[in-house]
């Protein structure tokens, strides 16, 4: 995990519930951050593919951080998120960028992704508008 973002200190534990999921901050600076998650069978919905909270995790976890990165830290208000393809891979990966930002907020993108055999998918897109704390 890199950051250089405002108040990171270089570094940024994962939250609580990223650490239950399994999830890996890459890189959060310049307004993109970006979250990888293992594939794990405890995470799976009926039919074997990861479940929409996960990959709504990582689209919103992915668009935070982003955010962060430009304006400190900050809470998201609100998110939409559509799921294009089911989660079929063996590792998921959110990339957040900021769209807008302002002194108070951010909006942001995600795109989220499953690997499988080095092919990346998109399986949903998300915005998120984000306050600062």
């Amino acid at each position: 995990m890199s950051g250089d973002a405002p108040g990171s200190g270089g570094k940024l534990a994962p939250s609580a519930f990223g650490s239950l999921l399994g999830s890996e901050l890459k890189f959060w600076r310049d307004g993109k951050a970006e979250v990888h998650l293992p594939f794990r069978d405890d995470l799976v919905q009926r039919g074997g593919f990861l479940h929409g909270a996960a990959v709504s995790y990582l689209a919103d976890t992915a668009c935070a951080r982003a955010a962060a990165s430009l304006v400190g830290e900050c809470r998201t208000a609100e998110y939409k998120i559509n799921f294009l393809a089911p989660g079929a891979g063996d590792l998921f990966v959110g990339r957040g960028h900021v769209v807008k930002a302002t002194r108070r907020t951010a909006i942001a993108r995600a795109d989220v992704f499953a690997v499988k055999d080095g092919a990346e998918k998109l399986i949903a897109i998300a915005t998120a508008t984000l306050m600062r704390i």
